[in-house]
């Protein structure tokens, strides 16, 4: 058995004046239970130091960049990493990055147990629109505020597994999944803020949002036989309620360990990498089983052609 003791640290709300040094002592105490457990990798969600922003249209680029970090770590953060250092727990979460060219990235990183940055990963699967939208109940930026990735899905081998990274709306896509695990994936690590409600569809709910998350975080699990520890920031931010579900799910689809609320949550799982071999080695033998010579439309195209 390759154990390790996984920790998926869900986020209650984070309120447009929360600052980082108020967020980083709330991640820092779910590091604590997460020590108590004995966990080995904690995961925290996608923009862990912030409030949702892309939700707020800011016509000033200056103001924008507030929510951007230009370090990391950096004088806010790092206590995360000394905290990782000391206890020997490994970390991934999100935040949003400006680069020293002044470019803008939705970004996750993965440190080691020594409180090292091992793995970074950009967003690729960039949701919403760049202008303010009169048709939409509320905004969703992203467009607007981030460049979409461009570092590709890479794997990383850390503490023993070979882990990825994805970035909530990556996780609705087969490719995410499928690249990574091209590249012998066993630990994907994935962080999400989702509002609770469509806001094209005011019909569609938290329910059926819920429903659509574990379903497609399911399928990646099983279809590349790899474990998928999706992380949520859930509760209301400035009254915009976004949906929790954080959930351990292992190489077979299963859903090991879900939290319960939307506030500040720790749920852990012994999760073995080598159970990811069945699938690798049979069903999801990759060598053996893909017939990539009817694959070409998939990166030939982007919109439907008949």
């Amino acid at each position: 058995m390759r154990n390790l003791h996984v920790g998926a640290a869900q986020l209650g709300a984070i309120q447009k004046n929360d600052s980082r040094a108020s967020v980083v002592a709330r991640m820092l105490a779910l590091l604590e239970q997460a020590r108590t457990r004995g966990c080995e990798l904690v995961v925290f969600p996608e923009l862990a130091l912030t409030t949702f922003f892309p939700r707020w249209y800011m016509p000033d680029p200056a103001e924008v960049d507030t929510w951007f970090e230009r370090d990391m770590p950096n004088a806010a953060t790092q206590p995360l990493f000394d905290f990782s250092r000391e206890q020997g727990i490994a970390l991934s979460f999100g935040y949003a990055e400006l680069t020293p060219e002044g470019r803008h990235f939705n970004t996750s990183i993965l440190t080691d147990r020594q409180g090292n940055i091992v793995g970074k990963y950009r967003k690729v699967h960039l949701p919403g629109h760049v202008e303010y939208d009169t048709e939409r109940d509320f905004q969703h930026l992203e467009k607007r505020y981030f460049e979409p990735g461009d570092l590709g899905f890479p794997t990383f081998a850390n503490e023993g597994a070979i882990m990825g990274m994805c970035i909530c709306n990556d996780r609705r896509w087969p490719e995410t999944y499928r690249v990574m695990g091209l590249r012998g994936v066993e630990l994907i690590t994935l962080g999400y803020n989702t509002p609770s409600i469509n806001s094209q569809r005011r019909t569609e709910g938290q329910q059926q949002r819920l429903f659509h998350s574990q379903l497609v975080m399911q399928a990646g699990a099983y279809q590349n036989a790899t474990w998928v520890v999706g992380v949520a920031k859930a509760g209301v931010e400035d009254g915009f309620p976004l949906m929790g579900g954080s959930v351990i799910i292992d190489p077979n689809g299963f859903i090991c360990a879900q939290a319960a609320g939307e506030g500040d949550e720790l749920i852990d799982h012994v999760c073995d990498m080598d159970e990811c071999n069945f699938g690798k080695t049979t069903i999801f033998d990759f060598a053996r089983h893909r017939r990539i010579e009817h694959y070409g439309p998939i990166t030939a195209q982007t919109g439907v052609e008949r």
